[in-house]
């Protein structure tokens, strides 16, 4: 036994033990309910983990530990998602392979996770560079081809000239490549393609299954951005122009057409006088993201900016000519990639128009007003200036006009997205080979499924050419084969799979992890999936979140699963910035290990704070110095524990009639914990067992039986142990006297709802005495404890919001008043 809280030694003395035990391996026992919770695929970078990455780690970590004590076998894995430019770029500046660099930095984040006491089952460890891993991706490509879901088209795309390779409209932010920040440009390359938008319709019904954020819902809808409405012919000339509308009740109020910078028939229309104005249009839109296009459309100024091609078109319905501009926030791949420009009920229109001087036609005014019509009014309503179909609705004047431009072949009804196929190629070196062949005779042929993997040879360069093609079209022993359809000469496919291709089905994979003849086990699968609950954060939302649904429903298709939705429940976590306010980074120095804060205040106190430190889903602060707190909570239960058993080895002298109200205590806190870690709300149970902890103090010399002490210390130690595993083993098994039985494989507490009401009551909780929340507490709690809980409620927190509290008073049993400046 450790007579003096030193959590070093605990670390020591429990570490190999659990090791031994296997303490973390996935439950397999079918009589229990199943439990699959997992952690974002991790990119191991060369700076390993940060006390942040812990605010996603240790939470997940805590759930799979309440869940083993609730009795659930619980799958609870960790991989890595080890392919990306970081290892390739370093191996091009340094001459290492990217396969040392990757396997040093994933040893790294493994030894932290296991210092961090992670509990990860892993002998079900997977790596994305695993040949064993990128057979299965390539499987799935061919999967899709087969299913004509993968494509090559020639196609004008995002290229990073830093880091030499085609990036994803998604992976351009504020025309910057995501990776590196460099300034994008275009590039004209043939291309690898998934066609995701077959599964548009599917990927926007299906977000009405799920339990996820509705922020990260609302993020998917508005990036496939489904609209329906009306095809409409316009003509210049001989030339037709088709647009889209969703407002055709509008089409009286065009007075000009917007196309796309990119729009085949710019060069087309555009008269000699205003070539050298649109050419020079054109080719900053070429430089500027889509979603930067979409969102603002301006220029410098702040303004709409657009070009005047010279060219007109006749409005289909009352014969006028109407000219054609070239704007940058149209864009050709959503609609058909030109606009009618309807500048009295579109925001963007009716900018273009007052810069330029454009006609402003208004034709809808709101329903039951006879106010004059805003400048700019873009809901439905009653139609006026639209000849016959004034004074009818905006729905019935669409009908109407589609009926009667329908007979004349000018309109046709029309579902339009905004989201693009995933561009799947990349120029690099470090990523699974696209498993296809170029055959002179044969054409594009997939690579025979039993020569899977197509390995990555090794290479001693790693430059991209800088051509558009990847370092690997300069290994010719590599590049040069046979043709499996004809036998004659071909070439490989030079060109690597996105990253987000590797974490598209590795959750799948984990369910039978070395299962070599399948991606995985069907059985196993059908068991363990859908993921249950699925943690990581935000940025993730319409990259790695989108395909991985796109691949899942491919694979139902396919019978593959079962399922259509690939995680039941999803929860972000929070930013956790540096004490300077500042995300953590390595170049500013404000970084915060794990290695350094448990080197001084040990992994129980490092798991303790993160949780405490503030709601799951909250951005926060570090602060140093609060651990503290954290240190004393610990050795203060390390304390009460020892005298507790002195007492009982002592025949402490009791009246039993406390008992039932120190029971009743106990049992609000099993519910309250309980209740808490069901919700994530992990700082407010860490709170629940701070208050608790020192209302036992408070009742040290009130005459309590031994049995009610050891009763209320054991169903402490267990509610404690998911956060700080090593001093409550230590307490259960060597003060409480359980050796040989780990405290993590006991029963987690149950609560008596009966008594565990009994004796409460609702107090009102005031900010500067207005009303802000209220909260359900013991009949007997004391009033620093009531202070204690008031000021922990998140909603209160929210309404102090840092002012300083200058007095808190508490009428008892009716409020709490906390009174800020």
């Amino acid at each position: 036994m450790i007579n003096k809280y030193d959590f070093k030694a605990l670390e020591e003395k429990w570490r190999p033990v659990w090791k031994a035990m296997e303490l973390y391996r996935t439950g397999d026992n079918p009589e229990k309910p199943k439990y699959y919770i997992l952690d974002f695929f991790p990119y191991p970078s060369g700076d390993g983990l940060s006390v942040g990455h812990c605010r996603n780690y240790v939470p997940t970590c805590v759930s799979a530990r309440f869940k083993r004590m609730q009795g659930y076998n619980v799958l609870h894995p960790m991989g890595w998602d080890a392919f990306g430019l970081p290892a390739e770029n370093y191996a091009i500046q340094h001459g290492v392979h990217p396969r040392i660099t990757t396997d040093r930095q994933v040893r790294n984040y493994r030894r932290q996770c296991e210092l961090v006491e992670c509990s990860y089952d892993w002998a079900r460890e997977i790596n994305s560079t695993d040949p064993a891993y990128y057979r299965w991706t390539q499987w799935f490509f061919l999967l899709l081809h087969k299913h004509g879901l993968a494509y090559r088209a020639m196609g004008s795309q995002w290229w990073c000239p830093k880091d030499q390779t085609i990036l994803a409209n998604e992976q351009v932010e504020r025309g910057r490549c995501w990776r590196c920040g460099s300034l994008v440009t275009r590039k004209d390359l043939e291309q690898w393609y998934f066609k995701i938008t077959d599964y548009a319709d599917r990927l926007l019904a299906d977000l009405d299954t799920v339990e996820w954020p509705e922020s990260i819902k609302m993020m998917q809808r508005n990036w496939i951005g489904r609209s329906e409405g009306y095809e409409v012919t316009f003509t210049a000339g001989e030339q037709a122009i088709p647009v889209f509308t969703t407002r055709l009740d509008t089409l009286f109020g065009a007075t000009f057409l917007v196309l796309a910078p990119e729009h085949p028939l710019v060069q087309t229309l555009t008269t000699a006088g205003q070539q050298a104005e649109v050419g020079a249009s054109v080719e900053a839109a070429r430089r500027m993201a889509d979603v930067d296009r979409l969102a603002a459309g301006r220029d410098e100024a702040g303004t709409i900016s657009g070009v005047f091609t010279g060219a007109t078109a006749t409005h289909p319905l009352t014969g006028q000519p109407l000219p054609i501009w070239v704007a940058d926030y149209i864009l050709t791949g959503y609609g058909t990639g030109a606009v009618m420009g309807v500048p009295g009920h579109d925001s963007r229109d009716f900018a273009l128009a007052r810069r330029y001087n454009l006609p402003v036609i208004r034709v809808v005014r709101p329903a039951g007003s006879t106010d004059e019509t805003p400048e700019c009014f873009t809901e439905p309503g009653v139609l006026v200036n639209s000849g016959p179909y004034t004074g009818l609705t905006s729905a019935a004047a669409s009908e109407r006009m589609a009926a009667d431009l329908a007979g004349r072949g000018l309109v046709r009804p029309q579902v339009m997205t905004k989201m693009r196929d995933w561009l799947i190629s990349r120029q690099r070196y470090w990523g699974a080979p696209i498993p296809m062949i170029h055959c002179p005779a044969c054409g594009i042929v997939p690579v025979p499924e039993e020569e899977l993997p197509v390995l990555l040879p090794d290479v001693t360069s790693f430059a991209p050419s800088g051509d558009g093609r990847s370092p690997l079209a300069m290994v010719e022993e590599w590049v040069n084969v046979t043709c499996p359809q004809c036998g004659g000469p071909a070439r490989r496919e030079t060109d690597t799979m996105d990253g987000f291709a590797c974490s598209s089905w590795y959750f799948l994979r984990f369910a039978s992890p070395h299962e070599d003849s399948h991606p995985f086990d069907p059985a196993a699968v059908a068991y363990w999936l859908p993921v249950d609950t699925y943690v990581g954060g935000a940025e993730h939302a319409v990259m790695h979140l989108l395909y991985a649904r796109f691949w899942t429903k491919v694979m139902y298709d396919a019978g593959l699963i079962s399922f259509v939705e690939p995680f039941s429940q999803l929860r972000n976590q929070g930013v956790l910035h540096a004490a300077d306010g500042r995300r953590m980074s390595k170049s500013r120095g404000n970084v915060v290990t794990p290695d350094e804060v448990i080197a001084e205040h040990g992994t129980d106190a490092l798991r303790s704070y993160i949780l405490f430190i503030g709601p799951f889903e909250g951005d926060t602060t570090w602060d140093g110095a609060n651990i503290k707190g954290v240190d004393r909570f610990l050795e203060r239960y390390w304390t009460l524990a020892h005298d507790i058993a002195a007492w009982e080895q002592a025949g402490r002298p009791a009246n039993g009639e406390v008992d039932d109200a120190f029971r009743r205590r106990l049992h609000q806190v099993i519910r309250r914990v309980t209740g808490d870690f069901e919700q994530f709300k992990f700082n407010t149970a860490v709170a629940a067992l701070m208050e608790y902890l020192n209302e036992l103090y408070d009742r040290r010399q009130q005459p309590i039986t031994p049995a009610a002490w050891r009763e209320a210390l054991e169903t402490f130690t267990r509610l404690l142990c998911p956060i700080a595993p090593f001093i409550t083993e230590e307490i259960w098994q060597e003060v409480l006297g359980h050796q040989g039985q780990s405290v993590h494989q006991q029963p987690w507490p149950i609560y008596d709802e009966a008594l565990a009401t009994a004796g409460e009551m609702t107090i009102m909780v005031q900010v500067n005495g207005r009303l802000r929340d209220r909260i359900t507490v013991p009949a007997g709690i004391t009033d620093e404890a009531l202070q204690q809980a008031a000021l922990a409620r998140p909603n209160i927190q929210r309404h102090v919001n840092g002012q300083t509290i200058q007095k808190v008073v508490v009428v008892p049993g009716q409020v709490v008043n906390i009174v800020v400046s």
